[in-house]
């Protein structure tokens, strides 16, 4: 009796589960199907199969907004960004993990703190110091402030997965003779694989297809923008090309996703271990 609960416990699982995953995919493949329309289409009726499939909306958009020169604007950004968040994040939780101390509990928790409070509260201050250190108008400027924004949630996962490793490796470590960053990158720093790759993830995510902070930092200038960016630049206020503003959605988030696909199941493994571990 227990087991047949049990497993009609589950199937109902399953469905909701199905369900829900279907509403959040209704959205994109709304984005999808429209991007394939034409203007007519799309106005007159936006939840209906294209009746002719627009691939030339691709082509357009490509040419358009320089999706080469785009896509490697894009690729800097999310590059310089994820390489600070991983290399400052680590080195911090690492180090406030093994200082047992009152001093270090207080600085986790400074660290920690940035991520309950909105980015609107202080994107205006972000603003006018990145103008005033040459940092706005710039993709690496825009990667630089990822470091800040990413940086609370990566120390919050590693410092979590640290306080699991023995702390007889870093004694047996330093007994044959390694330094401080000779033991956390050449001891340490390989330990932290599943959850580095899950910060990866996430961060990839996020930083590709944002969309306020590019719009804050670099959409004064065309050489700059992100794809999100181009997108938007299809949404005018007298007239709106909602084909090609779904194209150049679809153009722009489908590098991540792709990237999502292929390393999803590090994901759930990186932010259980470093829970467990915690």
């Amino acid at each position: 009796m227990k087991s047949n609960n049990k497993k009609a416990g589950r199937i109902v699982l399953e469905i909701v589960m199905v369900v829900l995953s279907l509403l959040f995919l209704y959205p994109l493949f709304l984005t999808i199907i429209n991007s394939l329309k034409s203007f007519g289409e799309v106005m007159t009726d936006v939840i209906a199969l294209p009746k002719q499939l627009e691939f030339s909306n691709y082509s357009y958009v490509w040419e358009f907004i320089n999706y080469p020169r785009l896509f490697l604007n894009n690729l800097i950004i999310t590059t310089v960004g994820l390489l600070g968040i991983v290399f400052v994040s680590s080195i911090a939780a690492y180090k406030l993990a093994r200082t047992k101390s009152r001093l270090s509990g207080i600085i986790y928790f400074l660290c920690i703190m940035p991520m309950l409070i909105p980015f609107q509260s202080i994107m205006l201050t972000v603003l006018q110091i990145a103008k005033s250190l040459g940092l706005s108008e710039s993709t690496w400027g825009l990667g630089l402030l990822y470091w800040g924004f990413g940086a609370p949630l990566a120390v919050f996962i590693y410092h979590g997965f640290v306080k699991g490793i023995p702390v007889e490796i870093d004694e047996s470590a330093t007994i044959d003779g390694a330094s401080g960053f000779r033991l956390f990158f050449s001891v340490i720093f390989p330990l932290l694989k599943s959850v580095t790759t899950t910060i990866v993830i996430i961060d990839v995510m996020w930083i590709w297809n944002d969309f306020l902070l590019p719009l804050l930092m670099v959409n004064g200038s065309p050489d700059t923008k992100t794809l999100t960016l181009a997108a938007y630049t299809f949404v005018g206020q007298y007239t709106s090309d909602w084909q090609y503003a779904m194209t150049a959605m679809v153009m722009a988030v489908l590098p991540s996703i792709v990237v999502f696909i292929f390393l999803q199941k590090y994901i759930v493994k990186g932010v259980v271990a470093g829970a467990v571990k915690g």
